[in-house]
């Protein structure tokens, strides 16, 4: 299977054209393409800047002439997860007849979107690609191929991924920044090649504050990893 990350921008896309007029970000939470009917039915999760924000979005994206329903599930603040159903987009339709699928959520802000695509095979790619030029503007910005054994892997690891990801999604922004410093200067390497005097003249803290970030980081990283080898060893055994 041949995995790509595509910044795209379509031209015909309500969520594109909501991002580019008002301050509001979506991400796609669920999906469904109706080949005959030509329609995508969606749930996202709509985050304005404000209220006013969000509620500006999603009165852009009601008007929308390729929007052709948006509800509300459910809202508190800024954030909204909504229900939509949109013309099938000149994108969409190259990626399904040219043998190619979605594999991850849609995430759209600032007018471009972050596709994630699958293709059994070079061909299908390339012509694929081929055909979005004429009507996009689009960019791969990563590209791996998986073989089937390497592909069963992390299907069947998803679990242990996640616990380590949300150890580090549980990272405070001063602890990750910390972390990733100390990490880049070469702190835990041996010899050391840099010190948490030297940290703490970098973000001009105390010694004390640079030593307790890291170790918050740490434990929380530790965490997540512990529990990662844990599911690991209930799938072993």
């Amino acid at each position: 299977m041949i995995d790509l990350d595509i910044d795209m921008r379509q031209y015909d896309c309500p969520f594109i054209d909501t991002t580019d007029d008002v301050d509001v970000a979506f991400s796609a939470v669920q999906w469904q393409l109706d080949t005959s009917d030509e329609q995508l039915e969606t749930r996202l999760i709509a985050k304005g800047v404000d209220r006013g924000a969000l509620e500006e979005g999603l009165r852009v994206l009601r008007n929308h002439p390729n929007m052709n329903d948006c509800y509300i599930l459910s809202k508190r603040e800024n954030v909204a997860q909504i229900g939509t159903t949109i013309e099938q987009t000149n994108a969409m339709e190259t990626i399904q007849q040219n043998d190619g699928y979605i594999t991850g959520p849609f995430q759209i802000e600032d007018g471009r979107e972050q596709w994630h695509v699958g293709f059994d095979d070079d061909e299908a790619e390339d012509r694929a690609l081929a055909e979005l030029e004429r009507h996009n503007d689009y960019q791969v910005e990563n590209r791996d191929h998986f073989g089937a054994t390497t592909l069963f892997d992390l299907l069947e690891n998803a679990d242990s991924a996640m616990q380590l990801l949300e150890g580090c999604r549980s990272l405070t922004e001063t602890e990750r920044e910390t972390f990733e410093v100390a990490s880049r200067r070469g702190y835990y390497e041996t010899p050391r090649a840099t010190t948490l005097d030297d940290l703490a003249d970098h973000f001009d803290v105390s010694k004390t504050a640079v030593s307790m970030n890291l170790r918050r980081s740490e434990r929380k990283i530790l965490k997540g990893a512990l529990s990662a080898l844990n599911e690991l060893d209930d799938e072993l055994t």
